[in-house]
């Protein structure tokens, strides 16, 4: 063959595959990081002291939200975040339901535009019942139901994930976990070094590995239940902070807020450090036994915030090696603040007993310090060391203060995102707002159906003016309601209901007051009345209509 036929052929093979519009695939891959029950201020980036360095590494060359919304609890944020929709319209009004067909996963519309899809950790988005008498013993690993752990039809691989391991439940034993699962298959038993933290790992790794050799993109969840109580730490990373917190939250909480305004999160004009919030005996009022204790509970809860940050270091060194780093766009985000929670009794999804038989010590009943962080103990940090990991904010879990439902989120995209690196944004954004986002990356469109089901409209407005440098269309509110917390932002100005029964409304000018010090609902009855409105119509259009009947017609309380 002359050289001159040689190339009028390769001329030919060009144009022919210019004719049938071949390119290699550029979309870039996705990949979202949920951290669980993670203070607002616990990483380094936002304020903390714990070492996070592959977590900051993300806020070092990537881009900062400093006014990023979640739904103040797993449930809801987790359904939001998948189906771009308030938690209330795909089933999550409340805990414990599985998500609904009216919604797609980003999963299922990612695949559908030919992405491969995995999700390594927590669901918490299906039915969880309890079982007929031996419930406890099935928690405890004495008792196989045989069964699957919730319907099988709302596990994650037939919601759009091509892999899955993880917990089908919310909570679990770090060591040990019941509801375990590889696609729609039980994990039984796991090895004796096992830890969760470090097996979600290392499933995400797999998962880039293997996605890596297709020539398509790719879409991985890494869903983390770290920090998420119980406390739950390996020993080598608890002794990394064994004395950090022996001053107490009040000097905590005052460290975390001057770094804060030192990396320019918070101007103090407009932002106070509230007082210190808790039940129970402040900090003064402790025996020095009790201290002693309660420092030992925060150095457990912040070696959990510095295992799931290793594990954040091997999956970016995973992308690297396979050359996707550049063109990945990862998402760091928490469900919610932390939690003020101390579980006190076994049952329903907390155990009673190890596998072996050693039984499990809660708090009522005393935990020596020296368990602190190992199976046999299981307690949370309480209150006061929840107020502290939300520097500045109010408040925790559950609530809809800017503590529990305020997230540190950053995104970090080397090859497509315009932002300098370490920048910040005061964009105001909500977890409704990452599958349209993620369409817009995909180069995909919503549905007005998929696989038969109608689906809803969707809530969120994309991000991707903000990664690309631009001003992002300004939403005119977001709205929470979660267990008869509640709040309606609009612009700068925030309404906010305590979940407690009978609680007032609150209203605040965040732009002034970004830690809600200052309540103007009397000061400024007009603005008030506007919010009250606005939410009243939104309660009653998307939330009343999927509350549990007791609470239907409240329209929330004045």
């Amino acid at each position: 063959m002359t050289l001159l036929l040689k190339r009028v052929l390769v001329c030919l093979c060009l144009t022919a595959f210019a004719f049938t519009g071949w390119s290699a695939d550029t979309r870039p891959n996705i990949v979202i990081i949920m951290a669980d029950d993670l203070g607002f201020s616990d990483v380094g980036c936002f304020g903390g002291e714990i070492r996070t360095p592959n977590i900051d590494s993300l806020a070092q060359n990537g881009l900062r939200f400093t006014q990023f919304y979640n739904a103040a609890r797993c449930c809801p944020t987790r359904a939001s975040l998948l189906t771009g929709q308030y938690a209330h319209k795909v089933g999550l009004a409340r805990n414990g339901n599985s998500l609904t067909r009216n919604g797609a996963t980003i999963a299922e519309l990612l695949k559908v535009n030919g992405y491969q899809t995995g999700l390594s950790g927590k669901w918490h988005l299906s039915f969880t019942p309890v079982l007929p008498e031996k419930h406890q013993m099935w928690l405890d690993h004495r008792f196989d139901a045989q069964q699957p752990f919730a319907p099988l039809d709302s596990y994650p691989v037939n919601r759009g994930f091509d892999r899955n391991f993880g917990i089908v439940w919310g909570v679990i034993n770090y060591f040990d976990p019941f509801s375990l699962v590889d696609g729609t298959n039980a994990v039984k038993e796991v090895p004796k070094d096992f830890y969760i933290t470090d097996a979600i790992t290392d499933h995400a790794v797999s998962y880039v590995q293997d996605f890596a050799k297709a020539d398509k993109p790719f879409f991985l969840y890494v869903a983390h239940c770290a920090p998420h109580w119980p406390l739950h730490a390996l020993p080598e990373d608890i002794a990394k902070y064994r004395d950090t917190y022996k001053d107490g939250w009040h000097e905590l909480r005052k460290k975390r807020f001057e770094k804060q305004k030192q990396l320019g999160l918070f101007d103090p004009k407009n932002t106070t450090l509230p007082p210190v919030q808790g039940n129970g005996k402040d900090w003064d009022a402790l025996t020095p036994e009790e201290k002693n204790y309660q420092a030992a509970k925060m150095a457990v809860h912040a070696a959990m915030v510095d295992r799931l940050d290793q594990g954040v270091g091997k999956l970016i060194e995973a992308l690297r090696a396979a050359k996707q780093l550049d063109n990945t766009v990862i998402f760091f985000m928490a469900d919610n603040g932390a939690s003020p929670e101390i579980p006190n009794v076994p049952g329903y999804d907390r155990n009673a007993f190890t596998r072996t038989g050693e039984k499990i010590r809660y708090e009522q009943e005393g935990i020596p310090v020296e368990s602190l962080g190992k199976e046999m103990s299981y307690t949370g940090i309480g209150s006061y060391w929840a107020n502290a990991a939300n520097t500045p904010f109010r408040f925790w879990k559950k609530e809809s203060y800017e503590g529990g439902a305020h997230t540190p989120m950053i995104v970090h995209w080397p090859k497509g995102l315009k932002a300098k690196g370490g920048s910040m944004t005061e964009t105001v954004g909500h977890v409704i707002d990452l599958l349209p986002t993620c369409l817009d990356l995909a180069k995909g469109t919503y549905p007005a159906e998929y696989k038969g089901n109608k689906l809803t409209a969707l809530d969120g407005l994309s991000l991707m003016p903000v990664l690309q440098g631009k001003q992002r269309t300004t939403r005119e509110a977001v709205f929470f309601e979660h267990e008869n917390g509640r709040a309606v932002r609009m612009g700068d100005w925030k309404l906010v209901g305590h979940s407690r029964p009978q609680s007032q409304w609150e209203l605040y000018n965040l732009k002034e007051d970004r830690t809600e010090m200052r309540n103007l609902a009397t000061a400024n009855e007009a603005q008030f009345k506007l919010l009250k409105e606005r939410y009243d119509e939104w309660f009653r259009a998307v939330a009343e209509p999927m509350m549990p009947g007791a609470v239907k017609g409240k329209k929330g309380r004045e």
